[in-house]
């Protein structure tokens, strides 16, 4: 007997995004797979962010505690598909976008999650390769160091939804200054099973190179969720450890 295909929710967080939301949700219409459903959070919009969502056809949660991480895993709780897609509100997908998610976790049934890089698209064109490797470097390089494991991205990824079960009643959902996709890659821990697809890539908007505060803030978020997480679990050192040897398992895989 074949198996039934998987099937991709999406999940969008949006605050007050009208313009690029539009884009978005027109460019997940054009897929050469359709997703099962989009999911639109909409954080406390005072735009038409949710009218925007429902024109379209998505389906609108509303999340009253703004931020990210309680915006993002509203959307996670309420996505009924095998996988969850997620992307944000300037996210510029391909075509393919949701085919290539499928097609991954089809081939590989013991994978928890996927990533892939950006582009950034509304820097001067000198810029945007540049800002683009540095903010693959920092992401996937020196996050990834830190975490022992391969971070989600954002603005690109897409987690089983089993793996999000098993970590939802962990993941910080109040604290705006946490980085939810950093603090998703952490709780999922070093031995999930994480890819980053170089060929997976959307392009999306440079905005923490705005200004040099817009990057200073990136920077402390990532901190302090890194904190968070290594109070929670030890040191980059100990994630290593148990990712290579199987020694100094996290709590949460201790009280399976």
């Amino acid at each position: 007997m074949t198996a039934a295909p998987l099937t991709i929710s999406v999940v969008i967080p949006v605050l007050d995004d009208e313009r690029a939301l539009a884009r978005c949700l027109e460019r997940l219409a054009a897929q050469s797979v359709a997703p099962l459903e989009v999911v639109v959070v909409d954080n406390g919009s005072a735009d038409g962010s949710a009218d925007v969502a429902r024109a379209a056809g998505a389906r609108v949660v509303e999340e009253p505690v703004r931020g990210i991480p309680a915006a993002a895993a509203a959307g996670y709780d309420a996505a009924i598909g095998d996988v969850i897609a997620r992307c944000d509100a300037d996210s510029i997908v391909p075509t393919d976008w949701i085919e290539r998610i499928r097609d991954a976790f089809d081939a590989d049934p013991a994978l928890d999650g996927l990533t892939g890089p950006g582009r950034f698209v509304d820097l001067p064109r000198a810029w945007r390769g540049i800002a683009s490797l540095a903010y693959a470097a920092g992401t996937f390089g020196a996050s990834g160091a830190a975490i022992a494991n391969v971070p989600l991205w954002g603005s690109n990824m897409a987690l089983r939804r089993t793996a999000w079960a098993a970590v939802s009643a962990d993941v910080e959902r109040r604290d705006a200054s946490v980085h939810d996709d950093l603090d998703l890659t952490m709780r999922l821990g070093p031995r999930a099973r994480l890819r980053f697809e170089p060929r997976l890539q959307v392009g999306a908007e440079g905005r923490m190179f705005h200004s040099r505060a817009a990057a200073r803030g990136r920077v402390a978020m990532a901190m302090r969720t890194f904190r968070r997480n290594w109070a929670i679990d030890g040191s980059a050192g100990r994630r290593w450890l148990h990712r290579v040897s199987g020694r100094g398992l996290l709590e949460r895989e201790e009280r399976r």
